[in-house]
């Protein structure tokens, strides 16, 4: 056993880059000021604020939608409907895709429902065993005080969870289960990262970065524009100086000449063009739209003609193609949840082995327009006029996302 100590202490090596990701998320994030020619007190007064990496996140949390768990012999949908499931799922999806894992805290609940609620991945760790991907040993803060410190926080035993107030052991809730009630919910987790990669990559911040200086540099280049430079010269020495502001502002300005019969000259500098800076921001918009498999459409940059549906999903195939990895992903994860709260409902401790036939179940990544249900009808009748029963109402569910009457039975 490695302690509560040395956890809180793995926790705080990884809670700053976690803590730096979830301002990202929010737009919240301050960066350092990069740049030769601008000064910084300027610069903060033009301070851009890009939602790129948060949109990054949501263009795949709000289309991993949970259905339900197939084959449920042991009854787990029912624990997960118990809880808020609608809300659940999304909770620690989303905070999964930004902090590249969340935990689930199982507890006893009333009524023999097991109560399920999502940590973020700033506030919880543990020991990960590579085979089951479960913990082995888990730790969570519940609560902190002012200056950051763990108040509440739960130590997570395969026989018990030990709950520790400010550092001292307060109480303990054994249990029958034979794993820690914390369970991981990994986002691209691989033997070199165990604990996943968020969805907000540094080249996704490079590139929104790259976009934040480029919307600062045109918009204090916009007052230049707005407002040109002019400039007299030739006036004699004895003329009064000029205001600035009404010289600016004034449609007609009147200059003597002086007693040599010489005229002062007028001018104005040449207005920098605002096009450089919009070639930057697509320049920027491109790599970030390769970077997380979005479009140019939908970071702002409207193509002329409108898309079809077809056409949408296959401009999105390297985002369908991520988002049904973090569907395997956080399906393995539910269903680990599911086992171990079954587990602690039924005081009993069941075999990993025997949960093999539930299978997790998402509606379609993409939504089908009608053309599309017209085209996968067609196609299964004539699958089935080939294979008999080889579409029937659950996996045509699958495809298309819509539920037959009756409950599709």
């Amino acid at each position: 056993m490695l302690g509560p100590d040395y956890l809180n202490k793995k926790l705080n090596k990884y809670r700053r880059g976690a803590l730096y990701n979830n301002k990202v998320y929010d737009m919240k994030n301050e960066d350092t000021e990069v740049g030769i020619t601008i000064p910084p007190e300027l610069r903060r007064q033009y301070r851009a604020t890009s939602g790129w990496c948060a949109k990054a996140v949501d263009s795949i949390s709000d289309r991993l939608v949970f259905r339900e768990f197939a084959d449920d012999t042991f009854n787990i949908n029912q624990i997960f409907t118990m809880n808020s499931a609608d809300i659940f799922f999304d909770d620690a999806i989303l905070s999964a895709l930004v902090n590249s894992c969340s935990f689930i805290y199982i507890s006893q609940g009333d009524e023999d429902v097991p109560r399920l609620q999502v940590i973020q991945g700033s506030d919880a760790t543990g020991v990960l065993d590579p085979i089951t991907r479960l913990l082995t040993e888990g730790y969570a803060v519940l609560s902190r005080n002012d200056s950051g410190g763990p108040v509440d926080a739960l130590h997570f035993l395969p026989d018990r969870t030990d709950h520790y107030k400010s550092g001292d052991l307060y109480r303990s809730y054994p249990h029958n289960v034979g794993y820690p009630l914390l369970v991981p919910v990994i986002h691209r987790s691989d033997s070199n990262k165990p604990f996943g990669r968020s969805r907000i990559t540094p080249s996704a911040l490079y590139y929104q970065k790259y976009a934040k200086r480029t919307l600062e540099r045109a918009d204090i280049t916009a007052e230049f524009y707005s407002w040109p430079q002019k400039y007299v010269v030739g006036l004699s020495q004895d003329a009064e100086p000029m205001d600035s502001w009404k010289a600016t502002i004034s449609s007609m300005l009147q200059f003597d000449k002086d007693e040599d019969g010489d005229a002062p000259k007028l001018g104005q500098f040449s207005v920098p063009s605002m096009s450089p800076f919009t070639e930057q921001l697509r320049t920027a918009a491109a790599g970030f739209a390769g970077e997380t498999g979005l479009t140019m459409d939908d970071l702002g940059f409207v193509t002329d003609n409108p898309s079809s549906a077809e056409a949408i999903k296959a401009s999105h195939e390297t985002l369908r193609l991520m988002a049904e990895k973090a569907q395997r992903d956080f399906g393995s994860a539910f269903l680990n949840a599911g086992f171990l709260a079954a587990c602690l409902r039924d005081n009993f401790a069941y075999k990993r082995e025997q949960f093999y036939l539930t299978k997790a179940k998402w509606e379609p990544v993409f939504k089908p327009d009608a053309s599309t249900i017209s085209l996968t009808g067609d196609a299964a009748i004539k699958m089935n006029q080939a294979v008999p029963g080889y579409f029937n109402d659950e996996n045509l569910r699958d495809i298309t996302g819509i539920e037959g009457a009756n409950g599709g039975n």
